[in-house]
């Protein structure tokens, strides 16, 4: 029997077959400001051939326009593709590309340099096997390389080439490659680095960049592209236990029933035993569901639906485990955690936190220490600032399923982002559960807080009273309490001035220290209200942030936001303390409305302003408003 010829069909097919066995290395590109990170990708697509002609003639125009190499072909026009990034010479956004060779495929991140954006740094090394380190050989190790270095090792990657960049504009001399090269090397022992290639480089000229150079004679390594052909970046994730984030309870009809994601981990087969946390209820595999058809296996990355042979109560943010490897559960850990906004990172001040597929609250309870990244020292520190780095404990709402990030970076990464702008503002590694999450359980009490308002006869609440310092706060909520005792009622009051005395008698007035006093009183409150109590909170509590917390302590309706809207320059005028011209005088370091910002209640309960009413009639008001709603009723 003949065979048949082969046609251009056949030829296709069996080039796509042969493309998609490839191996995939995703690596990142990162380094100091014009370091030449564009310029060697650039110079990578070029020199393999790897551009079109249109491409190439596109590059070549916009050379003309936009070039920094005079005559040259500016390579680094062909990532840096955002018009400010071509405007500046930087690159601002993470660029992607890809591309192919006869031996692999690729994904590079082309990261910014500029401190400013080191957050797209971050993002761009989160899912990166490998990174490419630029150093220029004029400057040598800099800042933002220990940054950069430090990042991309505490975000699990431990292959590192260290691309020694603009060899020509040293003359390619071997000395200032190998002092760069063994100052490097001293630098990230610490840091647990697999393998570290050092590479001399001219992304310009095309030096080692796809062959060896002759003008390195002294250079007996691979140059960048082999090494990225044949570099082993084994990923370990079929072998990790399986995982599988639910994001979406998938029931297009009364008899179908699955659980959909991305296995973050790990591999399964219909048959496996499987434990769903955080309900801890077991099951079987029934069936692997694709659009392709039912799967007899899935592993890493894979997008799959799964049914079980049991009816189990799965929601979107479960996690889905193998069942005899779960994954931990916690609402207390440890972690390190990336600095990513303008505004300060405040322990105490309460965020959002995103993991694989559950967003619930949380607070940084404690900054244990920063991180130098020139020098890796630990450093105390009440905050973190843009770019810094801090290792945490983090308490959560509720408790969520983890894998150390160290065991598995897709199950033990999570992100930080601002309740109130909805911005993404921090990146976290998980390290451990604290240990106190697991011995400290909540005690339930026979007499409980209905118990003891009943005997009140009271519904209890918190009334928080804010405003400027002079405002009429601390007069009104005064007033107020000798109504309310007239009338029997259980109350106490927490005075900013007084709790200062002794619960936070160890803080200052920094934004930070303004933070914790605000959440250890916003403590105490839930207290009091717990005890049955009508509690009356006067502090000026300067920061929307930190009143929100203390109001999401309490049940709904138990938090009563009393602004005291008495303008600046009534309270100045007053000044009864003498403060105001103490801060004026520059005496007093953080005043608020002076240094120091306020932030007005945009929907509070209550608005009194005490330079239109006196003190007695907005007190009569309050109480008035606590009789219409039942408070004083039990």
């Amino acid at each position: 029997m003949v065979n048949a010829p082969l046609t251009a069909d056949d030829n296709v097919i069996d080039y796509l077959a042969a493309h998609e066995r490839k191996g995939l290395l995703r690596f990142i590109t990162c380094g100091s400001v014009d370091d030449g990170k564009s310029t060697l990708i650039g110079r990578l697509l070029y020199d393999s051939k790897l551009l079109y002609d249109d491409q190439i003639a596109a590059l070549e125009s916009d050379t003309k326009k936009h070039g920094t190499q005079g005559e040259k072909i500016d390579f680094a026009l062909l990532v840096d593709g955002l018009a400010a990034e071509r405007e500046q010479g930087i690159t601002i956004d993470v660029a992607y590309r890809f591309f192919s060779t006869e031996k692999r495929k690729f994904i590079v991140a082309d990261t910014p340099g500029h401190e400013q954006y080191t957050r797209n740094m971050a993002t761009g090394a989160s899912t990166a096997d490998l990174a490419v380190i630029l150093i220029d050989a004029r400057k040598g190790i800099l800042t933002q390389t220990r940054r950069h270095s430090f990042i991309v090792s505490l975000l699990g990657i431990r292959n590192v080439i260290l691309a020694i960049n603009k060899m020509d504009l040293v003359g390619y001399d071997e000395e200032v490659f190998r002092k760069i090269e063994d100052d490097y090397r001293a630098f990230a022992k610490p840091l647990g680095f697999e393998t570290i290639a050092a590479i001399p480089l001219s992304a310009l000229e095309g030096d080692n960049i796809t062959t060896r150079s002759r003008k390195t004679p002294w250079y007996d390594g691979a140059a960048i592209l082999p090494f990225l052909e044949t570099v082993n970046v084994r990923s370990d994730l079929a072998e990790k236990p399986f995982r599988l984030p639910v994001q979406w309870v998938n029931r297009p009809d009364l008899d179908f029933r699955g659980f959909s994601g991305t296995i973050a981990s790990g591999a399964v087969k219909p048959g496996d035993e499987i434990v769903v946390l955080p309900s801890a209820k077991r099951s079987r595999v029934a069936r692997i569901v694709t659009m392709d058809g039912d799967l007899s296996e899935a592993g890493p990355d894979m997008a799959v639906t799964i049914t079980l042979e049991d009816e189990i109560d799965i929601s979107r943010g479960d996690v889905i485990c193998a069942g005899q490897a779960p994954a931990e559960q916690t609402d207390q850990f440890a972690a390190h955690l990336l600095w990513m906004a303008e505004d300060k990172l405040f322990p105490g001040r309460q965020y959002l936190l995103k993991t694989a597929n559950r967003i619930v609250p949380a607070t940084v309870t404690e900054l244990k220490h920063k991180i130098n990244v020139n020098t890796l020292e630990h450093m105390s520190g009440k905050t973190l600032e843009l770019n810094e780095v801090g290792y945490c404990n983090l308490n959560l709402a509720q408790p969520i399923a983890f894998d150390s990030y160290e065991d598995n970076r897709r199950t033990g990464a999570f992100v930080l982002i601002d309740k109130r702008s909805n911005t993404t503002i921090g990146a976290g590694m998980i390290d451990f559960s604290l240990r106190r999450a697991q011995n400290v359980h909540w005690q339930d009490l026979d007499v409980n807080k209905k118990a003891r308002a009943s005997a009140k006869h009271q519904r209890p609440c918190v009334l928080w009273f804010t405003g400027l310092s002079g405002s009429g706060k601390s007069t009104v909520a005064n007033l107020v309490e000798k109504r309310l005792h007239d009338l029997g009622r259980h109350t106490y009051t927490l005075d900013g001035d007084n709790v200062r005395h002794g619960l936070n008698k160890d803080l200052g007035f920094t934004d930070a220290d303004r933070v914790e006093n605000i959440r250890r009183v916003g403590e105490t409150a839930r207290l009091m209200a717990d005890a049955g109590l009508i509690t009356l909170v006067s502090f000026i509590s300067p920061f929307q942030s930190e009143r929100r917390m203390a109001r999401e302590l309490m049940p709904e309706g138990e938090f009563i936001e009393v602004f005291i809207s008495t303008p600046l320059e009534v309270c100045e005028q007053r000044d009864v303390k003498g403060l105001y011209a103490k801060a004026r005088r520059g005496e007093i370091k953080n005043f608020t409305g002076i240094d120091s910002a306020y932030e007005p209640p945009q929907n509070a309960e209550i608005d009194v302003d005490t330079s239109d009413i006196p003190a007695a009639d907005a007190a009569d008001r309050i109480v008035e408003f606590l009789q219409g709603n039942g408070y004083l009723e039990g």
